[in-house]
């Protein structure tokens, strides 16, 4: 899902920042009211840049990655992980791709973006159900269908607005190597949650999931 740096003006990358900051801006006063939402986050960013180091690979006009997106969403919630998202490609950056800093932002997009769609279309009635442990792969399932759609949809914009005109049989095959993604995630979704549901209900782990008691959508 990124973007490679030249791809596109400066112009629309500093429209893409103003972008990132509303989105974050948008949810900013309920994730500082609660500071146990400041460490999720802290987390779902280590958890979700150690997926993304352990298996990339490049895909027609971007790379494939292993995001995690249904399982630290179910496990953080929803503001932590879309501030994880965004701390997790800023330490990525940082310590091992300095070039990617420069669509940040974009990049940051590319994952927010389909999050809140997910969120709000499947994710929050499941998250307001809970008893997360019992949730079915099925369900997941359609979370991770959702998400994925819109970060290919979101891929298939920025190549839109590239400088370079990009073939759409490239973009129809970065879209395609998602599909084992989506299959998959689902079942490593499930055996978190029901690892974590097992889980002494006073344990200090749980201070920090979704897990700790209702969830504030």
């Amino acid at each position: 899902m990124h973007i490679e740096p030249g791809m596109l003006s400066a112009a629309k990358i500093m429209g893409a920042n103003a972008a990132a900051i509303s989105v974050l801006a948008s949810h900013a006063p309920a994730f500082l009211r609660r500071p146990t939402e400041w460490a999720k986050s802290l987390l779902a960013a280590a958890f979700f840049s150690v997926l993304m180091e352990v298996w990339h690979q490049p895909v027609g006009p971007s790379e494939l990655h292993f995001i995690g997106a249904s399982a630290i969403y179910f496990i953080f919630g929803f503001r932590a992980t879309m501030f994880g998202f965004g701390i997790g490609l800023l330490f990525q950056g940082l310590l091992f791709e300095p070039q990617d800093l420069v669509h940040l932002s974009v990049n940051s997009l590319s994952l927010m973006v389909p999050l809140a769609g997910a969120h709000l279309s499947v994710g929050r009635k499941i998250l307001e159900a809970g008893k997360l442990d019992t949730v079915r792969w099925s369900t997941i399932l359609r979370f991770d269908a959702v998400y994925y759609s819109g970060v290919v949809a979101m891929v298939g914009f920025w190549l839109m607005l590239g400088e370079e005109a990009t073939p759409l049989a490239d973009w129809a095959l970065f879209a395609a190597a998602y599909l084992p993604v989506v299959i998959c995630e689902p079942a490593i979704s499930c055996g978190l949650l029901r690892l974590l549901g097992r889980l002494n209900t006073n344990n200090p782990v749980l201070r920090f999931t979704t897990f700790a008691g209702p969830v504030v959508a």
